[in-house]
């Protein structure tokens, strides 16, 4: 063998033990990028979320305002009968705001879990009342590719202290752009319960984003709601005040 050959095996041999020596990445991070990704310091969002069931379906339009992981509003703009009804996070407490009956309703943590508005999202789906990163426990367990994406695999088993529902939750998460494109929850007996799949990948408020996201549950084929994203801002100044009682009654 030449000393070039040599020479260039030794490299080729180097680098790949170099390689298989690098350290995994940290799937927590991998996480918190991926939720602030979807965040910013502040956001602002309009979209259209569609009830499909077998045999009809049914339209809302609505606005959400968020700011960290604490604070959130969420407005429905239509249909006619429910315009006007809001949700409003603070910390870990939710009220809602009924005009048709003009009454402050709180949400108890015990009903987090229920649909929202008949949809197969829930209440806490919608204010994300619990943390993907604060309240689970992140392992990486494999990579695979959606859409074409690269994506790491990371599994969340919820912390023993925290107030979740889910026994265990799978999330892919691309390795390029930190966008989430699918999660699968599961219960307590590690059965899949529902599957939520982000799909037409686009910019939007100067950010990379799944525009379209399609929670199913997997024991009533045929059910599934469809969020899709109309307007998406990041990163824009929201008082404190804005989030309260008193404006979530009057917010437009």
């Amino acid at each position: 063998m030449s000393r070039l050959a040599a020479a260039g095996l030794l490299l080729a041999l180097f680098s790949s033990a170099a390689a298989s020596a690098a350290p995994a990445p940290d799937a927590t991070e991998i996480v918190r990028r991926a939720d602030q990704h979807l965040r910013g310091s502040t956001g602002y969002a309009e979209y259209t979320m569609k009830l499909v069931r077998p045999g009809w379906s049914r339209e809302l339009t609505l606005k959400s305002w968020s700011k960290g992981t604490r604070e959130a509003l969420i407005l429905i703009e239509s249909p006619a009968r429910d315009r006007g009804m809001s949700f409003l996070k603070l910390g870990n407490e939710v009220w809602s705001w009924i005009p048709s009956v003009e009454r402050v309703v709180k949400i108890p943590p015990s009903m987090m879990t229920q649909a929202w508005m008949g949809s197969d999202f829930t209440n806490d789906d919608l204010v994300k009342e619990s943390s993907l990163v604060n309240d689970y426990t992140q392992t990486l367990v494999g990579d695979t590719a959606i859409a074409g994406r690269a994506c790491w695999k990371i599994r969340m088993i919820p912390r023993p202290e925290a107030a979740v529902v889910w026994g265990k939750v799978l999330i892919w998460i691309t390795k390029q752009d930190d966008l989430e494109m699918r999660l699968e929850y599961f219960d307590e007996d590690g059965a899949l319960v529902n599957v939520l799949e982000m799909t037409e990948i686009r910019m939007m408020g100067g950010r990379l984003l799944p525009t379209v996201l399609t929670m199913s549950p997997r024991d009533e084929p045929g059910n599934h709601t469809v969020l899709t994203y109309r307007d998406a801002r990041f990163d824009q100044p929201i008082a404190d005040s804005f989030f309260s009682e008193q404006n979530m009654k009057r917010v437009r």
